[in-house]
């Protein structure tokens, strides 16, 4: 029953975006931006029935207006910290398969839930508001010695990335490389009409001041100089392991672990993907480079 609800949910967005766009152009793209910036209710019905372990410490720290929770284990000021960053619609504790494993190497762990995500307050968020808030914490606890994301969080770690805070490794699983290319795919999963494309791109860059362009991944990655394991899955349906492919492609030092059947989600937590990360921040050799030419980001 359920399923058959969501399918006529997303009929009646669909119907709506594609009447609108004819009828209402400004209304609809406004309120299409705003659907894009929103993350899904999900996100903090789950982080409610995740509790943590006995050892977690729960926190809170205040971000550009907004309260966002955090999750610590150890004490980051006098061990080496690792920073995991959550995707779209998701939460922090999402990455506790991850914890023990981290723990035993002798990291303190830190993770937070996003503006509009888990326990944090907000409603809209877009990945600018991803990364000033992944900067914010990375500067609060200081330089970490290793930042995972997940998705949406993997891209924003990367542009996190400054003189004033960064990562001495990072691992990124499943990241996504594109802000035009996620927009395109919003695009077609809602029936937005093509019209509407660069009033949806004007919208975006007067509530971030910055424009997608700046947002195309392969265009910081040649400056990063810090070891990255890249983890992607071929079966990805949400962001394609051509994204992945792209940050080792343009990564000076990247590695890129591919897997294949366990799609954008289960690749966080799946066993394999875990002890290859472990693997790497040992110092281990994961996955494979991949060699390729700044150049051809100029025809992406």
């Amino acid at each position: 029953m359920s399923t058959v609800i969501d399918r006529l949910k997303l009929t009646t967005v669909r119907t709506g975006f594609a009447l609108g766009g004819r009828i209402a152009p400004k209304r609809t793209v406004n309120r299409a931006a705003r659907l894009f910036a929103t993350p899904f209710a999900s996100s903090r019905v789950r982080a409610e029935a995740v509790q943590g372990d006995a050892q977690m410490q729960r926190g809170e720290l205040q971000i550009r207006g907004e309260s966002i929770a955090t999750y610590v284990w150890g004490d980051p000021a006098t061990q080496p910290y690792a920073l995991l960053a959550h995707g779209w619609s998701s939460f922090g504790l999402r990455f506790l398969p991850w914890v023990a494993g981290l723990r035993a190497l002798g990291f303190a762990v830190v993770t937070f839930d996003q503006p509009g995500h888990g326990h944090s307050s907000g409603k809209l968020c877009t990945l600018p508001e991803f990364t000033a808030t992944i900067h914010a914490i990375g500067e609060h606890y200081g330089r970490a010695a290793l930042a995972v994301g997940h998705s949406l969080g993997g891209a924003a770690v990367t542009f996190a990335q400054d003189e004033d805070w960064h990562a001495d490794r990072l691992i990124l699983v499943a990241p996504a490389a594109d802000m035009k290319a996620a927009a395109s795919r919003f695009f077609r999963f809602v029936r937005l009409g093509e019209h509407l494309r660069q009033p949806f791109y004007d919208w975006l860059l007067r509530r971030t001041g910055v424009s997608v362009e700046q947002l195309q991944v392969h265009r910081r990655l040649p400056a990063l100089g810090q070891p990255a394991l890249i983890v992607h899955d071929l079966d990805d349906a949400d962001v394609p392991w051509g994204e992945g492919e792209r940050y080792a492609q343009f990564w000076p030092g990247a590695r890129l672990f591919t897997t294949q059947g366990l799609g954008h989600r289960r690749v966080l937590d799946a066993p394999e993907v875990i002890d290859a990360a472990l693997a790497f921040v040992r110092g281990e050799d994961v996955g494979t480079r991949v060699i390729g030419s700044p150049n051809l980001a100029l025809c992406l």
